[in-house]
């Protein structure tokens, strides 16, 4: 059960409404993460805001930064966003097996070295924050400095998304 109302369509504020039809239009349903985040529409924008353009304009390949997310999201016990994810990095180009090993990505041979790269800035980013150098180095001989921006966003965004579903107990849809 979520810590907070997941909001019908008759509950929403008008700005919310206008993001969930956004959302409607371009094949989607919202979420029951964001019904819950609707409860502070000025949040939702915000959350929005960053979310979409990582998700739509960033430079970075998809897959690198669906492996991000999928493996921040496995580091942080967030099952909501494995289960949302899931389809979207196998869309994205990672394979079911890349996935399996995301938890013994260190040992696998599943992985190339952008892949290894972008998994320890994740791992990084997720169990502390700060970089080591040699894994800031790792990333600057793979990725120019507005990737390495990107990708240590999404990482960030992702550790928040997980954060956020797991202190507001959000439920799968259905």
């Amino acid at each position: 059960m979520s810590r907070v109302p997941l909001l019908s369509d008759a509950e929403i504020a008008p700005n919310v409404a206008e993001i969930f039809e956004r959302m409607r239009k371009a094949g989607g349903s919202p979420p029951n993460l964001y019904r819950a985040l609707g409860n502070a529409p000025a949040m939702l924008e915000a959350w929005i805001g960053l979310a979409w353009p990582l998700r739509h304009e960033a430079k970075t390949p998809r897959g690198l930064r669906e492996l991000v997310i999928m493996r921040v999201a496995g580091l942080t016990d967030a099952h909501y966003e494995e289960h949302h994810h899931h389809r979207m990095a196998l869309e994205a180009g990672v394979s079911e097996a890349q996935l399996a090993d995301l938890p013994r990505w260190r040992d696998s041979k599943r992985f190339n070295e952008r892949e290894r790269a972008v998994l320890a800035m994740a791992d990084a980013v997720t169990r502390g924050g700060k970089l080591p150098d040699v894994v800031h180095e790792d990333l600057k001989h793979h990725f120019k400095h507005g990737e390495i921006v990107e990708l240590i966003l999404t990482a960030s965004f992702y550790n928040c998304v997980s954060r956020t579903l797991l202190a507001l107990e959000v439920p799968l849809e259905g």
